[in-house]
């Protein structure tokens, strides 16, 4: 009998581990088996193109190189060069640590998923990668929204730009932004990751998001996507409306100077940040804000790579290339190491 017992052991895990790492395995009969908790997630990744997966892999690796690059390049131009310590590199320093950071929580994983034919997450693994890329959406929006307050501050209010953005306050506005994104991330994080996940493990996108995890959850995903809902609305147009009421005033403003270089200029001096704001919050839109529709399914991914490892490397070179100190500055200093 013992032999017996121990015989049919393996098998019963077996079964038990099919029932976790396979969505086959919720059709077994045994109600047990059933309510086995996933421990390991599965993504269908970018493509399943096998012929396709090196050429992605190839361009999105370059794409993350001169992201890394341009991101501490950016974050050390600021720290060196003393005509760059002003409230508004300031915000952008933070903002390539930022992008920094939450690209770098995404892309190495989907690399290695390009080039791997089972694309496995831990239950564990899944939840700390959500996190850390919600807290630092959020922040990313948060200080997009301060940088249009300092670009309204300094075009609207130029004799008080020195009084109004003091270190106290833009240090203030930086550390509310992270405290907003971490805050806001532990309940969504929390909700998500509190649900039963006993039956399929196939997540249908490359990084472990909202809508497919509450899309494989066994139990009631109500007050999950309420919470999502809400954050979405409260940190995506709460973050949006001081950018939009910043560039009311600013227009408004610029539209009053007599002289057409003078409004080049001021224009100049937004025109980046203006920039970048509208590449992320469309792409944070349409992904989040848009109803479920399979037929969007392609364009959801597109829009995720574009919104998850493109912008992170577009923001600094756009600041690079449109703003005029930056670009002063990175002569400056390839002039002297040529």
């Amino acid at each position: 009998m013992l032999t017996k017992a121990r015989k049919r052991a393996p098998t019963m895990e077996r079964r038990e581990l099919l029932s976790v790492a396979d969505p086959e395995g919720q059709k077994d009969p045994m109600s047990h088996l059933n309510k086995t908790k996933v421990i390991m997630f599965v993504f269908s990744g970018l493509t399943h193109n096998e012929q396709l997966a090196p050429f992605l892999f190839t361009f999105f690796l370059n794409v993350y190189l001169v992201c890394v690059v341009f991101n501490f390049g950016m974050m050390f131009i600021v720290l060196k060069a003393s005509n760059l310590h002003t409230p508004m590199y300031y915000f952008l320093s933070y903002l390539s640590l930022v992008d920094l950071f939450y690209s770098s929580v995404i892309a190495p994983k989907m690399l290695a998923d390009l080039m791997s034919k089972i694309k496995l997450i831990s239950f564990h693994g899944c939840a700390v990668q959500f996190f850390c890329f919600d807290v630092l959406v959020v922040t990313e929006a948060l200080l997009l929204s301060c940088m249009a307050y300092d670009r309204y501050v300094a075009i609207c209010c130029p004799l008080l730009y020195v009084s109004v953005m003091t270190n106290k306050k833009c240090w203030s506005l930086v550390f509310l932004s992270f405290s907003i994104g971490f805050l806001q991330s532990v309940v969504q994080t929390s909700c998500v990751f509190s649900l039963e996940f006993c039956g399929p493990n196939l997540i249908d996108h490359f990084y472990c998001d909202v809508p497919p995890l509450l899309h494989l959850a066994c139990s009631s995903t109500l007050w999950c996507n309420s919470i999502t809902f809400f954050f979405v609305v409260v940190c995506g147009v709460g973050s949006l409306m001081p950018i939009l009421v910043s560039y009311t005033f600013i227009v408004s403003s610029i539209l009053q100077i007599k002289s057409s270089k003078g409004r080049q200029k001021a224009f100049g001096t937004c025109s980046s940040h203006l920039m970048c704001v509208s590449i992320f919050y469309g792409a944070v839109f349409f992904i989040y804000l848009h109803p479920p529709n399979s037929a969007l399914q392609i364009q959801d991914k597109l829009a995720s790579v574009f919104y998850t490892v493109m912008i992170p490397m577009l923001n600094p070179l756009i600041y690079s290339m449109r703003n005029q100190e930056v670009k002063r500055v990175i002569k400056k200093v390839l002039h002297i190491h040529h």
